[in-house]
């Protein structure tokens, strides 16, 4: 027997008998089940129990005695119901194209439910894991030493010439009936997690070769700031689809590194955030890895900050740039129409802000504390009011206005022109989407202050290209590792 269920949205009009029998028609046509104008068609009954929904049952077999040809039912029937949605003027479902990461099935949740109490399923967990060992990793042994580290088992596919040519993983302790592991091979946890996909990440990233200057961790987060910004205005001038495309994988990458670098409740939110992005990163658009190689490579860099302090205003413009280009990748989806990845990137928005203001606020109470006298405060008001007419109200009422007064007297103590610094910071790119003007024009005075943004800029571009040089000249050890940080992923109920 051959099933199907179809239900209209709780906000769609009720639809009568007949428009139910058309769309039941519509449906066995489209399938194959029972093609209109063919007498030997599989017979089929459309049972109306509700005013949102029929079920339609049909035999397999024709009435010649032959199988019908009904292979990729579910998807021929989903493009029919797309065309009256369309006609009928029904709300549009969000539809996928097909590069979705297999979601788990009802038998592996309730089973998942049942051993550790928690929904998150074995193949959940594993994709979370071998996805962050594939943004951290910087060569195929590393990968797989990642995995190994993180007590996960792995099972290489050595083709008779010695190469491996795939693999697939297991979670300690996830057995079958038999006591067996239950394996899970890369491509199956999802698309871009297969070995072919993963060597093409590893060997599209330049070589890690050092610089003879000693960079600081604020220069790396300022650089992988500069490099996300660059990669919003790929996404918002809406220039080549694969270089787009290629951005939001290396922003992936970023999502699945920052956990490493956090803690507490903004490790939590960033690990949210990383898997719910994954999902806006996937789309049939093809791309190479290289396109977006100044993200990639900035974000590898960071890595090497693990266990340092956070640099408190670089972190943080960092992840309100993060924002600002999700916000962009959101608007790039759906003018691409791809509605389940516009959905996964807008989803990502409330992790990123809880990751955010988990950061922000001791710094800004830190600041808040160094507020300056009361005549200050009224002189900034006033220069707040001339810089930035269409903001001031907002930025002048908001409770993080003490902490900006204070940036601004500390840009003022510095020999800095409290009005040139405040313009500076607000021309540097648009304000429009910020939740909070204020806390945004506190980071990136902080981020100027000291360095000037042009010089910065100009010593990466010097550091990049002494280091292709030296590429061109001295072979980098087959050995050489960076300092990678665990990789067990906090525990998050998933959302759907």
């Amino acid at each position: 027997m051959w099933h199907c269920a179809i239900r209209a949205a709780p906000e769609d009009p009720i639809l009568t008998d007949e428009q139910w029998a058309q769309v039941a028609r519509r449906i066995v046509h489209a399938t194959g089940i029972a093609p209109t104008g063919d007498p030997d068609g599989c017979r089929w009954i459309a049972a109306r129990h509700a005013d949102d929904h029929i079920h339609i049952v049909a035999t397999k077999m024709r009435d010649d005695l032959r199988r019908p040809r009904h292979w990729n039912d579910y998807h021929r029937a989903d493009t029919e119901l797309a065309k009256i949605e369309t006609e009928w003027g029904l709300r549009a479902y969000d539809r996928g194209d097909r590069t979705a990461a297999k979601r788990p099935t009802r038998a592996e949740t309730e089973k998942a439910t049942r051993r550790t109490g928690s929904p998150v399923t074995p193949r959940e967990k594993l994709r979370a894991t071998v996805r962050t060992a594939a943004a951290h990793a910087t060569s195929e042994d590393h990968f797989f030493a990642l995995l190994a580290g993180a007590d996960i088992l792995v099972d290489k596919r050595i083709a008779p010439s010695g190469d491996t040519i795939g693999y697939k993983v297991a979670l300690a302790g996830d057995t079958n009936a038999a006591g067996d592991p239950i394996w899970f091979a890369g491509g199956k946890l999802a698309p871009d997690l297969s070995l072919p996909k993963i060597r093409a990440r590893l060997t599209s990233q330049p070589s890690d070769t050092p610089t003879t200057r000693q960079v600081q961790p604020a220069e790396r987060w300022r650089h992988t700031t500069t490099a996300l910004r660059n990669a919003h205005r790929t996404l918002h001038e809406n220039s080549s689809p694969s270089a787009a495309q290629a951005e939001l994988a290396a922003a992936s990458e970023l999502l699945d590194i920052l956990p490493a670098l956090t803690t507490g409740p903004a490790r939590r939110g960033l690990f949210a955030a990383a898997q719910t992005f994954e999902r806006a990163t996937r789309s049939a658009i093809r791309f190479d890895y290289a396109q977006a190689a100044e993200l990639r490579t900035s974000a590898k860099h960071l890595l090497r900050t693990a266990g340092q302090p956070i640099p408190d205003a670089p972190a943080l413009d960092l992840l309100l740039t993060l924002t600002l280009l999700t916000i962009a990748a959101a608007r790039w989806h759906r003018a691409q129409r791809h509605t389940q990845q516009a959905a996964a990137a807008r989803a990502t928005l409330p992790h990123l802000r809880a990751a955010y203001r988990h950061t922000a606020a001791p710094a800004l109470d830190n600041l808040t504390q160094r507020a300056p006298a009361p005549a200050a405060v009224d002189r900034y008001d006033t220069l707040v009011r001339m810089a930035l007419p269409e903001h001031a109200e907002q930025i002048l009422t908001d409770g993080s206005w003490p902490a900006l007064a204070a940036t601004l007297h500390e840009a003022e103590s510095d020999g800095r022109r409290p009005a040139d610094a405040l313009a500076k910071a607000a021309d540097s790119r648009e304000l429009d989407t910020a939740d909070s003007v204020a806390e945004v024009l506190i980071w990136r005075l902080h981020n100027t202050r000291g360095v000037q943004p042009r010089r910065a800029e100009g010593a990466q571009t010097r550091i990049t290209t002494r280091s292709r040089t030296e590429q061109r000249q001295v072979q980098a050890p087959d050995n050489k590792r960076l300092p990678t940080p665990s990789l067990s992923p906090e525990r998050a109920r998933r959302q759907r």
